[in-house]
């Protein structure tokens, strides 16, 4: 029987956010520094380009952050999910099912691409902790070069970056270890535990209405169409999330058919052509069709961060309101029970199949 390592650690990737009012344009450089994401020109330009962008809009991305608390709350969730899952990993009976040590060390980390913790310094730490098996887990459950693509990038060039950007601590001299096998958990969109996790909130919020006439919105993070033009799977995955979530709500013991649902796209920025149609066009064509309740799910997130507690509940729920339209908004997931239940599912799965993988080698 397979032996998990004393030590398997467990990598998180998140996108990172503002600390403080203080951290927005760096934050915003970093962002706006990833040719991932957007191409600023030709690349000798990107960085100069972003300086620019960042400077000019973080004046009005601090007043937002303003409204919520005067930073992102993104590394506080992501640190509870992290210590949720840890926590569920080390006290999973499962382990009895591929390890015959019942004492099987998890230990689960964070590493954010814009903002502290920066991969590099979780790098650091792995090695440190002398982690030789790491399972690497995007938190964006929906794979795109610009989210979980340009994440593995960043992990890629700090582990091979690591001799030399790891500094070992002065009280130790305790250069740590070398990661020696490491697994990736790139997409999760039709994991049927997420779809659960997922569907279990939107009921929750939905049954709220008490047979009222309301319509269902899913709302993802924008991405630019030629993304998808050049072959990105991110739309497809989105699309799969919401027919799956829809079949699990229509069955026990939710039973909600018929439900009539839509999809878009927020959070878009610069001048080229992102997908369509935008939060805000469909909130607009929804009041034209007389809708008077809107059930807002945001698709695309795991936990509450800038484009769910500024754009979703202030910036779109004035714009519904202008409209005569009440909207609410789904819960995040954040460190639901069934949440922290379907990463552990994820991470021991991979588990699983690397150890049937070894044993068959």
């Amino acid at each position: 029987m397979n032996t998990i390592n004393k030590k398997t650690g467990v990598l998180l990737l998140n996108l990172g956010g503002p600390d403080s009012l203080e951290a927005v344009r760096p934050f915003l450089y970093n962002l706006f520094s990833d040719r991932d994401i957007i191409r600023l020109g030709p690349s000798f330009l990107q960085k100069p380009i972003a300086w620019l962008i960042s400077t000019f809009r973080s004046k009005k991305t601090i007043e937002m952050y303003k409204q919520i608390g005067n930073k992102s709350p993104i590394l506080e969730l992501t640190s509870a999910q992290a210590k949720a899952l840890e926590k569920a990993l080390n006290e999973s009976s499962d382990l009895k099912l591929i390890s015959s040590d019942s004492k099987s060390d998890f230990k689960v980390y964070i590493g954010m691409r814009y903002w502290h913790p920066f991969m590099k310094n979780s790098v650091a730490q792995i090695i440190n902790d002398h982690i030789s098996k790491l399972i690497v887990l995007s938190l964006y459950p929906h794979y795109s070069k610009a989210t979980t693509g340009s994440s593995v990038n960043d992990f890629k060039l700090a582990i091979a970056n690591a001799n030399t950007d790891f500094h070992p601590s002065p009280l130790t001299e305790d250069k740590g270890g070398s990661v020696q096998d490491i697994e990736y958990i790139n997409e999760w969109y039709d994991f049927p535990p997420y779809i659960d996790a997922l569907a279990e909130l939107i009921a929750e919020g939905i049954s709220a209405y008490n047979e009222e006439n309301f319509h269902l919105l899913f709302s993802a993070h924008s991405l630019p169409q030629s993304f998808i033009d050049e072959g990105d799977p991110y739309l497809d995955h989105i699309n799969s999330t919401i027919e799956h979530v829809l079949k699990r709500l229509a069955d026990n013991p939710y039973n909600f058919t018929d439900l009539q649902y839509q999809l878009s796209f927020q959070s878009k920025t610069g001048p080229v052509k992102w997908l369509e149609p935008s939060t805000e066009e469909a909130i607009e064509k929804l009041a034209k069709s007389e809708c008077k309740n809107l059930f807002v799910v945001p698709v695309s997130f795991v936990s509450d961060h800038i484009e769910t507690l500024y754009e979703i509940d202030i910036l779109y729920r004035d714009l519904a309101a202008s409209h005569g339209i009440t909207l609410r908004r789904c819960k995040a997931l954040n460190i639901s029970d069934k949440f922290i239940e379907a990463m552990k599912q994820l991470v021991l799965d991979k588990v699983i199949e690397q150890g049937t993988r070894d044993q068959g080698s």
